[in-house]
């Protein structure tokens, strides 16, 4: 049985915004600056939007020509190889199952920051149980439960945008001289631009849900179109435009940029707490909440679809095909909320390791996830799409093809080789396994897979 339709353009935007704006752009916006100085900074979020933009629509074009809920996951199997398609579905299931986890752990680290005498575990069953019951009932229900956290979210962005903007036009101490501190624009040179440019690319990660909830999306060939262009452009502003806004009014040299897990000294708190009040902490830590409790939203709802499809498409039990009355696929959603739940593993091993190690692991496979979008699409238009009746066939066409899928993969090839410049001097064997697991991951279930399919011949 198929799933409904009744995610609107505003659901499907926001699902996408509410999947990537996080900790990336409240806390790690500062950090990046800190490491590659102002222009490093600025110049590798710029690279990397531009990325984006190539990958969002070349999954614009198939996810319109074709909307599937399968999202990129089907089109690998159809464009590139039966084999490519069952291991990047089960990489990316396993991607999103366990950033539920990362993001439900962040969000008890969050809450710490109120409550620190209670054990974070106990605000982790909670956070779970909220998700849950949001993706339990219509779809239509998690949209709205999605769009209005992301709205939240971006209604601070654009506060703290317009409230940089005022404090560097009636503050003659803060501009451009910020850029020449140091070793300013640059610091560290191409060390310190390379390593900004892979956690730019962590904080884009998400932008392709849009794809995913194209299955259950009212007038596709309008809507994710629409959805995609809106996603890009607010994306990029809101990233480059803070990224931008807060080099002109802090030294990238300011130690209080270089903390990643301190609420208190992320420029939005820094910022706010200059200019609205000195409870700035609290209201960011609420948005930081927000945040986290959304992405993992998102992640619930993305994971359970890819299931449900693996299910459909006979990659795995036939029990997770089914969906209720409402069309729902409960046995796909219980069967991720198990994964999920491994955050609980947490309490005892300590959430601060056991969220460093999720967000390596996730954050490559993340990367083989846009990897697999710019191949299929590369491998669709070189060689299906002729057969299927040429450009006219398609309702949205991808801007600058071959040049950009090309571009793009050899891009993202360059920042999952170039993981080990991020482990520093005095990295473990562990730290190694934990960041390209999700690359042997992938090839033995790719490996696996063809040898089934030989033998099975």
């Amino acid at each position: 049985m198929a799933l409904s339709q009744k995610l609107e353009s505003r659901h499907v935007s926001m699902i996408a915004i509410g999947g990537s704006i996080g900790t990336g752009i409240f806390l790690a916006s500062g950090y990046s600056i800190s490491v590659g100085g102002p222009g490093g900074a600025l110049f590798a979020y710029a690279l990397m939007s531009i990325i984006v933009y190539f990958l969002m629509t070349s999954l614009g074009e198939l996810s319109t020509y074709k909307p599937s809920s399968g999202s990129f996951c089907e089109y690998t199997t159809l464009y590139v190889g039966k084999s490519f398609g069952f291991a990047m579905g089960y990489n990316y299931w396993l991607n999103w199952a366990i950033t539920i986890a990362a993001e439900i752990s962040a969000a008890s680290l969050v809450m710490g920051y109120w409550f620190p005498d209670i054990n974070g575990v106990w605000f982790s069953v909670v956070f779970f149980i909220l998700i849950f019951l949001s993706n339990i009932f219509s779809v239509r229900v998690y949209g709205e439960v999605e769009y209005w956290m992301s709205f939240v979210k971006v209604s601070v962005i654009i506060v703290f945008i317009a409230l940089g903007i005022f404090a560097i036009c009636h503050e003659p101490t803060f501009g451009v001289n910020r850029w020449t501190v140091g070793d300013a624009p640059f610091h560290k040179g191409w060390l310190g631009f390379i390593t900004v440019f892979l956690f730019a690319g962590f904080s884009f990660q998400g932008t392709e849900l849009v794809g995913v909830a194209s299955g259950e999306t009212k007038d596709p060939e309008v809507t994710i179109p629409k959805a995609i262009k809106m996603v890009f452009w607010r994306l990029t502003l809101f990233y480059i435009l803070s990224i931008a806004i807060i080099t002109l009014l802090i030294n990238y040299s300011d130690p209080r940029l270089a903390s990643q897990d301190n609420v208190s000294m992320s420029p939005y708190t820094l910022i706010f707490q200059t200019y609205l009040s000195h409870h700035a902490g609290d209201i960011i830590n609420f948005i930081i909440l927000t945040a986290l409790i959304s992405a993992a939203n998102a992640s619930m709802y993305s994971s359970t679809r890819i299931l449900w499809y693996l299910g459909h498409t006979g990659q795995t039990l036939d029990l997770f095909k089914l969906v209720t009355t409402k069309k729902v696929p409960i046995p796909a959603l219980l069967a991720t909320s198990v994964v999920g739940a491994s955050v609980f593993i947490s309490s005892f091993i300590g959430n601060g390791a056991f969220f460093s190690y999720i967000v390596q692991i996730s954050s490559l496979a993340g990367f083989l996830a846009w990897f697999g979008i710019a191949l299929s699409h590369y491998k669709f238009r070189k060689n299906h799409l002729d057969k299927l009746g040429g450009e006219k066939i398609l309702k949205y066409k991808a801007k600058f093809y071959p040049f950009a899928q090309i571009f793009s993969m050899i891009i993202i090839a360059f920042v999952i080789i170039a993981q080990f410049i991020t482990f520093g001097e005095n990295y473990k064997f562990l730290d190694f396994i934990a960041v390209y697991s999700a690359i042997i991951v992938f090839i033995i279930l790719y490996g696996g897979h063809k040898i089934y399919t030989i033998l099975k011949k």
